[in-house]
């Protein structure tokens, strides 16, 4: 597995997803834009012309999901030679030419739509996870995800939020525990540091070794509650999120945590994380802050797939 650091001085895996779900996307991408039935590709001559071709990027950003492209023609069971001129992660400007293509017109025309709508998709949520990133390069908070994906494509943008030097946070339910307020009025019928302290205890010692625990906090006395229901040898395997705290709150939250001895529990803000406020989060010490806009609130960069005239 290869790694590249983030702007925290951490490891960025660069592992590309495979599996089923990513094919089964692709599968369903062509087959919801009927890519076999394109009237023109099968009406005009000739059929199995040899041309060559060009993404192009259109306005400045983060590339990202370049290796769909040969999955996609692998699944037309269309040959094509293809000659990356980047790789994923990288910044690029308007004009810059990321991949020639070179193989069947036919083919070409049928994976357009579903390439650009792939890789414009991954590109725009790498490029806005790195503004967030830069925005909080000055201090050392690490700038994570949620799971607020577009269904189906979870595996693919965490892994663009990677590309654009975040972090992920917990891939799925599965993945670890957390107690959020619904789990809280789900099982006490109300919230509470009294509430969020006994669904700590309950739920910490029926974790495997290794899973980490992440707690919400709305509150200064919720963040209390939680310290004390932990003994300090698991204080480790907390991270607790500061959720929808002001900036005067997070700071005195950053030097109560610090007052402790190790191991001291990981402290995250999270809710309503945007471009502009994130700056002044990390300003305050935090160590991660999560945002679902990486994901729910990226634009698409702009790309083209453009068909190359024969020499003059």
């Amino acid at each position: 597995m290869e790694s590249t650091p983030t702007a925290d001085g951490s490891a960025r895996d660069d592992t590309f997803p495979h599996g089923e779900a990513v094919e089964t996307l692709i599968t369903a991408a062509l087959a919801e834009d009927h890519a076999a039935d394109d009237i023109p590709a099968a009406a005009l001559p000739p059929h199995d012309r040899t041309v060559a071709a060009e993404l192009r990027v259109k306005a400045q950003g983060v590339l990202c999901g370049l290796p769909l492209v040969a999955r996609v023609f692998a699944q037309l069971d269309a040959p094509m030679a293809l000659e990356p001129l980047a790789q994923d992660g990288d910044t690029v400007g308007a004009g810059f030419v990321a991949l020639r293509l070179r193989g069947s017109a036919r083919a070409i025309l049928r994976a357009e739509r579903t390439i650009l709508n792939l890789l414009q998709r991954l590109s725009g949520v790498a490029t806005l996870t790195s503004l967030f990133v830069e925005a909080a390069m000055a201090t050392h908070a690490g700038v994570y995800d949620t799971r607020k994906t577009t269904p189906g494509w979870r595996a693919l943008e965490k892994y663009a939020v990677r590309c654009g030097g975040g972090r992920n946070h917990r891939m799925d339910l599965a993945d670890a525990a957390m107690i959020k307020e619904n789990h809280l009025v789900a099982a006490y019928g109300r919230t509470g540091p009294t509430q969020v302290a006994d669904g700590v205890r309950a739920l910490l010692p029926t974790l495997a070794e290794g899973v980490q625990l992440y707690v919400e906090v709305e509150s200064h006395d919720e963040l209390e509650a939680v310290l004390e229901a932990v003994v300090p040898a698991q204080r480790g395997r907390l991270v607790i999120m500061l959720d929808d705290f002001g900036i005067g709150a997070i700071r005195a939250a950053v030097r109560r945590v610090q007052t402790l001895e190790s191991p001291r529990p990981a402290l995250e803000v999270t809710g309503g994380v945007t471009l502009t406020s994130i700056e002044a989060l990390a300003a305050t010490g935090i160590g991660r802050i999560s945002s679902g806009a990486l994901t729910h609130s990226a634009r698409a960069l702009d790309l083209s797939l453009k068909l190359l005239p024969d020499p003059a």
